[in-house]
């Protein structure tokens, strides 16, 4: 019996072997298994003019522009500040509510205006006073459109905090969550408040799109190569058995 099996065995994998090598490239695999494309990195400075010329009216300090990219998750360093004279974005971590990422996975996945939400709003925003607050140094922020309208009200604005510090993505693969302010590491809020200052534009949006699920596993209408030589070496010995007896 166990010479059968040895025989059998042998069969089947050398069949298998056979359908293995068979196999398409992965230049020429079909459809079905093809690997998802990154999407194109987003170009701060082009997103900054756009939202300037259509807030002109709105935004008297037109020299340094704050984006927010809330397509990608906290993990990534997607606060860019735009440097409109020299053409020069540098980019920071920032947070999002947590009525946004309530399984706090690190993405956001949906915005809200409204107030009890806990959630990040979309839009453009114009940046106010300074103030000293229950999270220390903050800045005020005016919501300029119907999706952020409401951003006073909720008391969404610039602060610092622990749960924001990058040294956390190191360690938690994430940052923490604020209740829909735009909140910084402690060390790196002075140099924010300062660069990005009052009356100037800051405009979040989900400008990356998110990474695409994959595609439903469907097997092919047609066997793989080798597949058929599988199933003679199957026929002709019987099924393979589970144990010996």
């Amino acid at each position: 019996m166990s010479e059968l099996i040895d025989r059998r065995a042998l069969l089947a994998g050398l069949a298998g072997a056979g359908a293995l090598a068979a196999l398409p490239t992965r230049a020429q695999l079909p459809n079905w298994v093809q690997q998802p494309v990154a999407a194109p990195p987003v170009d701060y400075l082009s997103v900054a003019k756009k939202q300037l010329a259509m807030q002109a009216r709105n935004i008297p300090q037109t020299d340094r522009v704050g984006v927010v990219d809330f397509g990608l998750p906290s993990s990534r360093p997607r606060f860019a500040l735009v440097d409109m004279v020299a053409g020069r974005v540098d980019l920071f971590p920032v947070t999002h509510g947590r009525g946004s990422d309530p399984q706090h996975d690190g993405w956001l996945k949906s915005f809200s205006n409204r107030v009890g939400s806990l959630a990040t709003s979309r839009g453009a925003y114009r940046t106010g006073d300074y103030y000293w607050g229950a999270n220390g140094s903050s800045m005020r922020l005016a919501g300029l459109e119907p999706d952020n309208s409401n951003a006073d009200v909720r008391a969404i604005v610039v602060h610092g905090a622990w749960y924001a510090d990058p040294a956390l993505i190191a360690t938690q693969g994430k940052l923490g969550r604020s209740e829909g302010c735009f909140v910084f590491g402690e060390e790196l809020l002075p140099m924010i408040l300062y660069k990005l200052g009052p009356g100037r534009l800051l405009f979040a949006d989900r400008l990356s799109a998110p990474p695409p699920l994959p595609a439903p596993f469907d097997l092919p209408a047609d066997p793989l190569p080798g597949m058929e030589n599988l199933r003679r070496a199957n026929s002709v010995n019987g099924p393979l058995p589970t144990t010996a007896d």
